[in-house]
């Protein structure tokens, strides 16, 4: 069964679509069946999939409110060579509409028992706030991945985000884990960067990503183009990092994969 990845940070503008837009375009690379899930209203990793949030058929709104089955709402053909369910202003809509269904923040966790059979990875950029689309992408999903910039405030913003995964932990999800933290934007020639990042390793560990986004011109670009970094500019430093995220995944899941066969 595929594994579901909820990528998210209560704090904007530190890189979560490009990390959910790349990372998936990454992965799709590597031959792995991946679908990325848009549940952030703004429709940002849609439009950076190169497709029309203003001209597709269904998008989240119809996978959460009115159940549609998932293969009925997901777009086949994006520039990342990988599946998506967009997401536009709809989902706005969505959030209300839910608020008074039973069992609401399982919507999502219900849609994709089927969608696990059908990819080996699927990714859901979340809002960049905890609403019930977020609750719903964290009850669905296996694991956490935190993208995040090293600095002060992002620091901060960190713990406050670990404080809300152990919350819904206890309520929604109880297998949900942290998948890792992703240093974004990051330029090794500011201490405050360095600083925050061995504060990070110091408190993390190995859940501390060894990849590094850098700030990269072309990732700030590409989607303007409508494409992900590795179909705009495959040589830039932005493209090589988001591989190197992707392998370092594969490799953290096959040792999973090889400890449980030994213990079991």
């Amino acid at each position: 069964m595929g594994k579901v990845i909820a990528i998210a940070n209560q704090k904007g503008g530190v890189g979560k679509t490009t990390t959910a837009v790349n990372l998936a375009a990454s992965m799709a690379a590597t031959k792995r069946k991946v679908l990325l899930i848009d549940l952030d209203p703004q429709g940002n990793a849609t439009m950076g999939s190169g497709i029309d949030k203003y001209a597709v058929h269904a998008s989240a709104y119809e996978l959460l409110v009115d159940e549609k089955p998932f293969h009925e709402v997901v777009v086949k053909e994006t520039a990342g060579g990988y599946h998506l369910i967009a997401a536009n202003s709809d989902v706005t809509a969505a959030e209300v509409r839910l608020m008074n269904v039973f069992a609401r923040e399982l919507r999502l966790r219900n849609a994709l028992k089927e969608a696990r059979l059908h990819y080996d990875f699927i990714f859901i950029d979340c809002p960049p706030s905890l609403n019930m689309l977020t609750v719903n992408a964290m009850a669905a999903a296996d694991s956490v991945l935190v993208p995040m910039q090293c600095e002060y405030y992002a620091l901060e913003g960190l713990t406050a985000l670990m404080d809300t995964i152990n919350q819904l932990t206890s309520v929604v999800n109880a297998d949900l884990k942290i998948e890792g933290i992703l240093r974004t934007m990051y330029d090794p020639r500011n201490r405050l960067a360095n600083d925050v990042s061995e504060q990070l390793k110091q408190h993390f560990g190995d859940k501390v990503y060894r990849a590094v986004i850098p700030r990269n011109v072309r990732l700030a670009e590409a989607p303007s183009f409508g494409t992900p970094v590795m179909y705009y500019d495959k040589g830039s430093t932005g493209a090589k990092a988001y591989l190197a995220l992707a392998g370092e995944i594969l490799r953290r899941a096959d040792k999973k994969t090889v400890k449980t066969s030994i213990s079991a």
